[in-house]
Formats: structure tokens, sequence, C-alpha cells
């Protein structure tokens, strides 16, 4: 019970945070530039983190962890849009971001962590 709330909280989290990007978006000047692979790659990352949350590889502590380095990206590529023109090195530094994430991602799933709100199982008796 108290993970399918975590789930569905994490979850209505995240479509909040998808919907003020798209209002942002929407809002954003005409001439500004759009990076598809780097948003393709954070939708991809952000589908992860749900996953491992729902399948109970992630606890909310990791999920949310997590979620801020995806934060930390998408602040990173709104900054390097601001002028319209995306340098080499804005996109070798958004590229270095994402590996990182992505491999947080990885460990915090593959970690056999257990959910800290989880009860410990009761000792054997003797």
């Amino acid at each position: 019970m108290n993970r399918t709330l975590v789930s569905l909280a994490l979850g209505s989290l995240l479509a909040a945070a998808q919907f003020g990007a798209l209002a942002q978006g929407a809002s954003a000047p005409a001439g500004s530039a759009s990076m598809p692979r780097v948003d393709q790659r954070q939708q991809n990352q952000e589908q992860r983190i749900d996953q491992g949350v729902a399948n109970g590889t992630l606890n909310k502590h990791e999920a949310h962890r997590l979620q801020r380095h995806q934060a930390a990206v998408d602040k990173a590529e709104n900054k390097a849009l601001a002028d319209g023109t995306v340098t080499k090195k804005e996109k070798a530094k958004l590229h270095a971001m994402q590996e990182g994430a992505g491999k947080g991602i990885h460990h915090q799933k593959h970690d056999r962590q257990p959910d800290r709100q989880q009860p410990a199982s009761a000792p054997a008796a003797k």
C-alpha cells in the first residue's frame, strides 16, 4: 500500500513537472532552438526512474536524488538554449551530465538496497 502511494505521488509529481516544461516550451521565444536528442534522452531517463520506483528497484530517496539530477540537466539545457545557440562546449557538458545521470540510474537500480520504509524482517525464533 505504501509503495503504491509513493508510486502515485511520484507519478503525479512527474506529470506536473512535464506539464510545466510543456508550458515553458510553449512560451519560449520563436527563435529559440530545441534539442530533441537531449529531450528524448531526458524522457527515457525519467521513464527509467519511474519504472524503478514501480518495480521496487528504487526507493523514494534514490528516486528523489535521481530526479534532482534530471532537473539539473534540464536547467543546464535551458541555460544553453537561452542565447539561441548551443556551442560544442555546452553540448559536451549536457552529454556528460546525461551520461552521469544514466550511470547513476543504473547503479541505483542495481544496488539491491532495500526500501528504508519497509519493515525489517522479524528475527528468527531460537
